[in-house]
């Protein structure tokens, strides 16, 4: 059974891509639908308009929180109960203890003692409390026919244990007539002991009655409601602004608890990447099936977007103004050197969009980014030279520059809020971008790419094998040159890789250095074909195409390159040596696969304007008149020849794309072959004369 086209192996490697760069982004996005924010008190909110995501209460802020709370706390007065056993106990105590003293001075100061505990004696902590209190009150709590009741009274005249002591002994001193009069050191210590607070605070009653009294403070003075302004860009952030976008956060929070919503969200940000990307491939597929249907180039363009995306979020997660430190203009910068411009803007479109996610200003940063990348890819249309990423560099700095201004006028009304660590930020942004050629390089070693500068730098003439080929097989070399420039001309005339097609001319023949001699344009009056079969001659043609194949992976050539002496023959026929066989055989058909080159056809439209070129620069060499008429009939024969033969046929160039080749080539050959004046020559009486 035929398996369906969508669920072949190359079909299910790039679902994996997708939902595999869609997994990937997702584990690095924040888990909350909510954007986080930095702010500062007496400082302008410069985010967007924030409302309230559900009715949020209006809690006072810290500041008028912490005054009215503290205000309550000196004001407030505690709550005691009276101990009555502590009084009975410790005059006990000190009857007992108190030994080696009259029973008048035992009497006496068993007196001051239960009138202390009369008064009240509480700990210093609330001694010093009623005094500073202007009341000098407390509150005491009882119980009424079952009903918990609580009485003011008066304590001013309640002392601490220290205090006490000291108005017992001033007592005791009167009473006995003296200042030299002391009490003895044992009834001293038997004071000491038995003096103890018999008014204490009743914790649990005070806490209650100080948390009714703070309820007035801690409740909320209103409520905004859902969808209503907490705050709005410009705007002055007060102490209550601050209180209210704290408690907003507490709100976010609260509800990034909720695991149903967290769900939800994260399925949310799985379908939109999921879409953004879907839509890029659906690109592909329109209008880019031969990159779609290459596995290789695939991986690398899901793999960098999305490791690109990934940096992004880290660099947003870590710094301050982290996206903008991110070079988004490099990425459709570097897919163009593999791509082409349009699959880099809609790489670069799939890539922003992606971020925007996480972004603080998404409007502002889908604008900035947008108009960086696009004005860095018109920049560079082929990118041949390193210096031109500095040009890009400085050109992304600009547009970086201009759109931040735009947006501070058109959110400001000003530029009071002008930032330079922003236009910092852009100028880092920009640097890393001109160093987008270690990235290229990196590339191009781990998916086996070939850039413009590599191209570049192959077709530098003094390259080690072009030399060779220079120095081996001069008349080779020459019309490779010749080649290079009529494929390159005609390259530019449809829209193809004029560079790709200039550097892959100069190898295409690089097999013929196995033996040079074989070939017309090496010949000087020695024919070593002469003597040898058609068929023997034919398969030293044909071998240049394998030896040069041998000799470019020897010299590690790219494979672009590979692909131009493979196909530059496609799978035609040696024609000379083969009419002579058949011929030498009476005119009856001999073995064609004798004479026919290994191929394949062409499958590009590089190669195939190769394939042109080469034949049509060769025929052009034989040619005897060069007028205009006689160059357009050998490109039109050359080049239907080969159309009727079936070599275009694996080929993705158009007819239109044909018919513009071959006037390019006309136009070519006529400039080079063109009629030269002849210059007069002196006759020899003249010269003579001229002489004397």
């Amino acid at each position: 059974m035929r398996k369906l086209k969508f669920l072949s192996r190359d079909a299910l490697i790039r679902l994996a891509l997708l939902f595999g760069a869609v997994a990937a982004m997702l584990l690095v996005m924040p888990r909350t639908d909510h954007q986080s924010f930095s702010y500062e008190l007496n400082q302008p909110w410069k985010y967007p308009l924030l409302t309230a995501p559900a009715d949020m209460p209006i809690l006072r802020d810290s500041t008028s929180l912490r005054e009215m709370r503290d205000s309550i706390n000196t004001a407030f007065v505690p709550v005691v109960r009276m101990e009555k056993d502590v009084a009975t106990l410790n005059l006990q105590r000190f009857s007992v203890s108190a030994g080696g003293i009259s029973p008048a001075e035992k009497h006496f100061l068993s007196a001051r003692l239960a009138e202390v505990y009369a008064r009240g004696i509480v700990d210093p902590g609330m001694y010093t409390g009623i005094q500073e209190r202007p009341e000098h009150t407390l509150r005491v709590a009882g119980n009424s026919d079952g009903d918990n009741t609580v009485q003011t009274i008066d304590a001013s005249e309640m002392l601490s244990p220290a205090k006490a002591f000291q108005y017992i002994d001033s007592a005791y001193v009167a009473s006995a007539g003296g200042k030299e009069a002391r009490l003895d050191q044992d009834v001293q210590r038997a004071l000491n002991i038995s003096l103890h607070p018999n008014v204490v605070l009743d914790s649990a009653f005070n806490e209650k009655m100080l948390a009714q009294e703070l309820i007035s403070v801690n409740g909320a003075l209103g409520i905004i409601k859902k969808g209503q302004r907490i705050v709005d860009r410009g705007e002055i952030i007060t102490p209550q602004i601050f209180t209210n976008l704290n408690t907003y956060q507490e709100i976010v929070k609260e509800t990034q608890g909720d695991r149903e919503k967290r769900t939800f969200f994260t399925i949310g940000q799985g379908l939109y990447l999921l879409t953004v990307l879907a839509l890029l491939y659906i690109y592909l597929m329109s209008y880019r099936s031969t990159f779609f249907s290459d596995v290789r180039k695939m991986t690398f363009l899901m793999t960098f977007i999305t490791l690109f995306e990934v940096f992004a979020v880290i660099m947003f997660e870590c710094f301050h103004n982290g996206l903008y430190l991110v070079p988004f203009a490099a990425v459709p910068v570097i897919i163009m050197v593999f791509f082409d411009s349009r699959t880099a803007i809609f790489s670069l479109l799939a890539c922003v969009m992606a971020t925007a996610m996480v972004a603080t200003f998404q409007f502002e940063f889908i604008f900035y980014e947008l108009m960086a990348g696009i004005s860095a890819t018109l920049s560079i249309r082929q990118l041949s030279k390193r210096s031109q990423l500095l040009r890009t560099g400085v050109i992304t700095f600009f547009v970086y520059s201009l759109c931040y201004f735009s947006i501070l006028l058109i959110n400001e009304g000003d530029l009071h809020n002008f930032q330079w660590r922003v236009i910092g930020a852009f100028g880092i942004n920009s640097i890393i971008l001109s160093f987008a050629y270690i990235l290229i390089v990196i590339i191009e070693k781990t998916f086996g790419f070939t850039s413009t500068v590599t191209l570049v730098e192959l077709s530098d003439i003094n390259n080690k094998l072009l030399r060779r080929l220079a120095e081996e097989a001069p008349g080779t070399f020459q019309h490779s040159m010749q080649v290079s420039t009529l494929g390159a001309e005609a390259a530019r005339a449809i829209g193809a890789n004029t560079q790709l097609v200039r550097t892959g001319a100069l190898y295409h023949d690089i097999g013929k250095l196995e033996s040079p001699i074989f070939f017309t344009e090496n010949q000087h009056g020695v024919n070593p074909h002469a003597g040898l079969d058609p068929a023997t001659s034919a398969r030293k043609i044909i071998s240049h195409v394998t030896y040069g194949l041998q000799l470019a992976q020897k010299e590690k050539l790219p494979a672009v390159i590979r692909d131009f002496i493979a196909e530059h023959h496609g799978k035609g026929i040696t024609r000379y040596f083969y009419n002579t066989a058949v011929n030498e055989n009476g005119g009856k058909p001999v073995d064609k696969e004798k004479f026919t080159y290994p191929g394949p056809n062409p499958r590009t439209r590089e190669t195939t304007i190769l394939m042109m070129a080469d034949a049509v620069e060769a025929a052009s060499r034989s040619l005897k008149d060069y007028s205009p008429q006689s160059v357009d009939e050998l490109v039109d024969r050359i080049i239907n020849s080969q159309e009727a033969d079936g070599l275009y046929r694996d080929s993705p160039i158009s007819f239109k794309d044909i018919e513009t080749v071959k006037q390019t080539f006309k136009n070519r050959l006529g400039t080079i072959y063109h009629g030269r004046v002849a210059y007069p020559e002196l006759k020899k009486a003249e010269t003579t004369a001229e002489a004397k």
